[in-house]
This record gives C-alpha cells, sequence and structure tokens, in this order.
C-alpha cells in the first residue's frame, strides 16, 4: 500500500460529515481574505447595519505629496560618510573645518542617531534639536535653510494688556 490511500481522508470517505459531526459544518469559510463575497448581494444588510463604510473611498491623495519623500540621515552615518569622503579625498574645509551639503549626497534631513567625532559644518534642508545639539558639542554648526528663513522672518510685535483694545 502507498502512503497516500492511508490518508485520513480516504478512511473518512463515506461518512457523509468526516468527522465535522452535524451536516453543515466545516463548510463556508474556506480561505476567507479581506474582502467578504456577498457583501453587494445577500449580505448587503450586514454591510448597511454594521460596516456601512466598508465600500467607496474617501478624502483624496495628492500627487506630490506620493512622489515626495525625505531622505534622512543619522549622526553615525553621517560620520562614516564623512570619514568615506575624506579617504577618497573629495571633502571640503571651510574655517579650518570639514563642510559637507548633504543635499548633494542626497539628504534633506539630519537626525540624532549616534556620536559625531570631529568637528563638521553641515549644510542641510531640515534637522532635529538633538542632532543640532550633538553637532555643536562636537564643535560643529549646521546651515540649515529653514532655520535661516526663521531668522528672516519679522516677529510680530507684542502687545501688553494696557496697549490691548478694551471692548
Amino acid at each position: 500500500m502507498s502512503p497516500h490511500k492511508l490518508r485520513k481522508t480516504r478512511k473518512r470517505r463515506g461518512s457523509r460529515t468526516q468527522g465535522w459531526g452535524q451536516i453543515g459544518q466545516h463548510r463556508k469559510h474556506g480561505q476567507k481574505g479581506q474582502r467578504k463575497v456577498g457583501r453587494h448581494k445577500h449580505l448587503w444588510t450586514y454591510v448597511t447595519k454594521y460596516e456601512p463604510n466598508y465600500f467607496g473611498k474617501r478624502g483624496f491623495t495628492s500627487t506630490q505629496a506620493l512622489h515626495r519623500k525625505t531622505n534622512t540621515i543619522n549622526i553615525r552615518q553621517l560620520d562614516q560618510l564623512i570619514d568615506k569622503l575624506t579617504h577618497e579625498k573629495r571633502i571640503q574645509k571651510k574655517k579650518g573645518k570639514t563642510f559637507i551639503d548633504l543635499a548633494e549626497h542626497g539628504y534633506h534631513k539630519l537626525l540624532a542617531t549616534g556620536k559625531l567625532t570631529k568637528p563638521v559644518i553641515v549644510k542641510v534642508d531640515s534637522h532635529s534639536e538633538n542632532a543640532a545639539k550633538k553637532v555643536e558639542e562636537a564643535g560643529g554648526q549646521i546651515l540649515s535653510e529653514l532655520k535661516e528663513k526663521t531668522e528672516e522672518m519679522p516677529q510680530p510685535a507684542q502687545t501688553t494688556a494696557e496697549e490691548a483694545p478694551k471692548g
């Protein structure tokens, strides 16, 4: 006899329910995935009662947001990148410190994971506060376009309680 003939399903052939008890058990529910069948047909009342938002789309998706991706780099990776560029002799010096423009290397944001071992001047679009602290602790500096824009913007004049209009 081959092993195929000894399978449990072969033994249970002819027993009507094949070990699943009362008639009808173990039917249905096979391979049920996320989309449930019959929701537009015989299960429509279930949809209207329990899942009214089951069908359709809501809101909109900006096509610009789909194409925008912010490449980030951590301080640890920045340190390794500086070592690599120094080894390849493709690094610039400004004010006696290493200068790196992260936009040229495809990065838009500097994050704070890791430790910086050398003073470096970093030009980057945006950065986290902790990243700025770590760069300054290492004796470096961050040149950020967002930081420059906020410094240029005039601050609104603050009114005191005496100057406020009475109403």
